[in-house]
């Protein structure tokens, strides 16, 4: 309701219901000026191709993390106390007040009750970011739970679905309410023959601009279509991260799943991502390895790829644990390597190429002698 826009004339459509004999409520939408009726379950088939994501992020980081983290940021804890030894001073006041006559029973009911709801406010805040604390939630771990569940959905998809609230499950006033929170308004459009679909789905403000914060600091992913050979797939892409903060996501999935790590290229004159064998590989998350931001030309992109094998499973003895826990984050690094060594490393890798250039021609010779 109030989301709609009329496909002819943009107004916002009025809603309307009717109950059939056996019992079943049908909802349409209706623009009064044009005379057009459109039925719920159209919208929602409509809605169905993108809502399922936008569940996913509510669940995940808006309902989970974000409070926690947010909490933890503005860590308020020494102002909550503060404010609460206020109220309970104010409170005493008021007994007092009433104890020497200087309120009625009626005037002491309606401040006590003022106060205690505060009180109790205050004690339940305070109780949440000793709760956020103890559970040290951070920007990555969005990244890496959305990245958990993501390989759940690959690996264990009829478990996954057991454990998450899916857009299907929820009631339609929960549906109602998701939407509120984050849609604006939605236009619609006629195709084919006075078919009605959504053209532009219009979010709040105040999700996309959390949502573009997160994405620009490289802790939150976005989906987009892609071609793989003859194929045409989603595949996840999250923005830079510099390479310490990467491993330490890598490593940290590690403990979950037997995730694999390797590098591909963008081309952007050809708009072409290249790399090889992803028959084989779930592409779990694409990202930049370079901070494309700070180069004065780019011509083609490095991209870090993690992936998962087509037949891996959890590493844990209770794989109950990976829809309901996140890995702890590990202290692994990885660390440029200096000028000097580099040189070295370069050194080596020459006189392993040859090494095998000695062997191989050994190798010939004595076939040779043996032919």
């Amino acid at each position: 309701m109030q989301k709609l826009k009329c496909p002819k004339c943009q107004r916002i459509l009025g809603g309307n219901a009717t109950r059939k004999k056996n019992g079943n409520v049908y909802y349409y939408y209706q623009c009064h000026d044009c005379k057009i009726s459109i039925k719920e379950s159209d919208i929602e088939k409509e809605f169905d191709n993108f809502i399922n994501e936008i569940q996913e992020y509510d669940a995940i980081v808006n309902q989970t993390l974000l409070p926690m983290i947010k909490t933890k940021l503005d860590n308020p804890k020494d102002k909550l106390v503060k404010e609460l030894n206020e109220q309970k001073i104010k409170f005493e006041r008021i007994r007092k007040a009433y104890i020497n006559g200087s309120f009625t029973i009626e005037e002491y009911d309606s401040e006590r009750e003022i106060v205690e709801d505060a009180i109790n406010n205050l004690e339940s805040k305070i109780k949440d970011c000793d709760i956020c604390e103890e559970l040290k939630f951070t920007p990555e771990d969005i990244l890496i739970k959305r990245d958990i569940d993501y390989i759940n959905k690959i690996v264990y998809p009829e478990e996954y679905e057991e454990h998450t609230y899916m857009w299907k499950d929820y009631t339609r006033s929960e549906k109602s309410d998701l939407i509120m929170r984050y849609v604006d308004n939605v236009e619609l459009e006629y195709y084919g023959n006075k078919k009605v679909r959504i053209g532009e789905v219009n979010f709040r403000e105040s999700i996309c601009k959390p949502c573009n914060e997160l994405y620009d600091a490289g802790y939150l992913d976005k989906t987009d279509y892609a071609l793989l050979g003859n194929v045409v797939t989603k595949l996840r892409f999250s923005e830079y991260l510099p390479i310490e903060k990467v491993s330490e996501i890598i490593f940290t999935l590690r403990q979950y799943y037997n995730v694999g790590y390797f590098e591909a290229t963008y081309y952007y004159d050809d708009k072409v991502m290249f790399f090889n064998d992803y028959e084989n590989r779930n592409i779990v998350r694409v990202f930049p390895i370079e901070d494309y931001q700070k180069m004065d030309k780019i011509d083609k992109l490095q991209l870090g790829v993690i992936y998962i094998g087509n037949d891996e499973k959890c590493l844990l003895d209770n794989k109950e644990d990976v829809f309901t826990t996140i890995p702890e984050k590990t202290n692994c690094r990885v660390y440029e390597l200096d000028e000097e060594t580099k040189k070295r490393k370069e050194e080596i890798l020459k006189e392993i190429e040859k090494m095998k250039e000695d062997l191989n021609k050994k190798f010939n010779d004595v076939s040779q002698e043996q032919r």
